[in-house]
């Protein structure tokens, strides 16, 4: 039985057989079973590398911080997390690097992160026609999570990308929050699974 710890670009964790290529920290969001039982605790959701440094968790363990998986990193993005400042510096420093050339304020962990939490929980997003979204972004179109690539739109699956397609003419639900859309559109480069190729 596969654990409940995959997430998708629309936030939601779910349990699949798949790996994923990058793990999350939301807090600790589990029971002292593994059950997930609140969706966040802490306003620092990160990004991080599946190894480094040679450390090893055992997952879902009591009392620490829940292993949250994502396919690749605009989902992770999408989902509301950024890179962590610890594994991923350099990715860190990029992330930094394009929130101030996005005009997003200060660059500081924390001031990103209440930015972040804002945008997660505001509870409305913002609908706009993927010609102006930057490569990298998540939309929701006929309740399916899409990757914005190049202009075009590939489908997103635990596994992977499907074929990439042109857009509708109609604005699409944006999934990433609107600041990383900012991030994004400032020129961060996510990295994508394998699986994602330009159009």
């Amino acid at each position: 039985m596969p654990l409940r710890n995959r997430v998708t670009p629309l936030g939601e964790i779910v349990a699949t057989p798949h790996r994923g290529t990058l793990m999350g920290n939301r807090g600790v969001i589990h029971d002292d079973g593994g059950a997930i039982v609140r969706y966040w605790q802490v306003r620092r959701w990160i990004a991080c590398r599946l190894e480094f440094k040679g450390r090893h968790r055992e997952l879902l363990q009591p009392r620490r911080w829940t292993e949250l998986f994502f396919l690749d990193e605009a989902t992770a993005i999408a989902a509301g997390h950024r890179p962590c400042a610890e594994c991923r510096r350099d990715d860190y420093r990029r992330w930094q690097a394009a929130w101030e050339a996005a005009g997003l304020g200060p660059a500081n962990a924390d001031a990103m992160d209440v930015r972040l939490h804002a945008d997660r929980t505001g509870g409305v997003r913002e609908r706009r026609t993927v010609d102006s979204l930057p490569s990298g972004t998540m939309v929701l179109e006929a309740g399916v999570a899409w990757l914005v690539l190049g202009g075009a739109l590939m489908r997103w699956d635990h596994a992977g990308y499907g074929d990439a397609r042109a857009p509708g003419r109609a604005p699409a639900e944006v999934l990433t929050p609107a600041a990383s859309v900012a991030v994004l559109a400032a020129g961060y480069e996510v990295r994508l699974h394998p699986s994602a190729s330009h159009p």
